[in-house]
């Protein structure tokens, strides 16, 4: 079994690398002076289950093309297996066809991974369920909710809980959290978006009242639907507003938004590498999945379970 680490997201990849008490497979990743990817192994990979961990976040099409790159390089090194560990997958909010004229770009990156040579795809809080299928090799999609839930218990577990949900499309992904807490209770907040990065907030479905609020999704971007969300809780009478959030994207003035919100705070994960604004926003905290994502990767090179992580 052997690592490799693209430079989309390093201290990941050597978190995971720690935890499973190996290194990191010798290679470069660089860039040609006109900016082409350049991958060389230092390494002997013949015969060997080779794990590559890359997010493909910003700059995405760079990250995506270390990626497929590192999976040809290792193709061609007569690699036994090849393992996209993928903690953010890129391209994952274009799933579907919203009008005509328009790409289903998740499915296109699925062809370019699998094309590429990759023999599986880790993944982790995927967008939406259905882009396993995209794939035509096995897909494993790991879950971040116990990592949050135990953090969630250790922070608030003395007090009322709500978990909430920002839309009525993430309802899934709440109720599988408030069971990890207990069953506790689930409000909906029902939003209108008129155009994409924007949204505005409607209503609160569900008591809130006197509760300290979780609100649970897998992806903020502009912040602009979380901070809606918090101070339409807070108006509703809810104790206090804190944010889960897997894949903290945060583009654009995002921390700034958030640093000025309503939130008590903003948990997310260190599936995209954290800027230094978001290091330096006291309201945001990173959590890492590295365990998580290490123990799947043990898993899958010993041929056993990985659903049963999350049993």
């Amino acid at each position: 079994m052997k690592i490799m680490s693209g430079n989309g997201n390093l201290p990941l990849a050597r978190a995971v690398a720690a935890y499973l008490e190996l290194p990191l497979t010798e290679a470069a990743v660089r860039r040609f002076a006109d900016e082409e990817v350049f991958v060389e192994i230092h390494e002997n990979v013949r015969g060997e289950d080779v794990f590559i961990v890359q997010s493909t976040s910003f700059p995405t099409n760079d990250n995506l093309m270390e990626l497929l790159i590192c999976i040809d390089a290792l193709r061609r090194a007569s690699a036994r297996r090849i393992t996209a560990v993928i903690p953010y997958f890129g391209y994952a909010r274009q799933d579907r066809k919203p009008g005509p004229r328009t790409p289903i770009s998740a499915k296109l990156v699925a062809n370019l991974i699998t094309t590429a040579g990759a023999d599986r795809v880790l993944a982790v809080d995927l967008h939406a369920g259905q882009i396993q299928g995209f794939f035509d090799i096995p897909t494993d999609n790991l879950f971040a909710a116990p990592t949050m839930a135990a953090d969630i218990q250790t922070r608030y577990g003395g007090e009322p809980l709500m978990v909430v949900s920002p839309d009525v499309g993430g309802v899934v992904r709440a109720r599988a959290l408030a069971k990890r807490l207990d069953n506790a209770p689930l409000a909906i907040v029902d939003k209108r978006r008129d155009r994409p990065g924007q949204s505005e907030v409607m209503n609160i479905i569900g008591e809130v009242k006197d509760r300290m609020c979780i609100l649970i999704d897998d992806i903020i971007d502009s912040g602009g639907t979380l901070c809606n969300a918090a101070q339409a809780l807070m108006d509703a009478g809810a104790k206090g507003v804190a944010a889960y959030i897997t894949h903290g994207v945060l583009s654009g003035g995002a921390v700034a938004r958030v640093g000025n919100s309503a939130l008590k705070e903003l948990v997310i994960t260190d599936s995209i590498l954290p800027t230094e604004a978001t290091r330096e926003c006291s309201r945001i905290r990173v959590l890492t999945i590295a365990p998580l994502i290490g123990e799947a990767m043990r898993r899958i090179a010993d041929e056993s379970s990985v659903s049963s992580l999350f049993d």
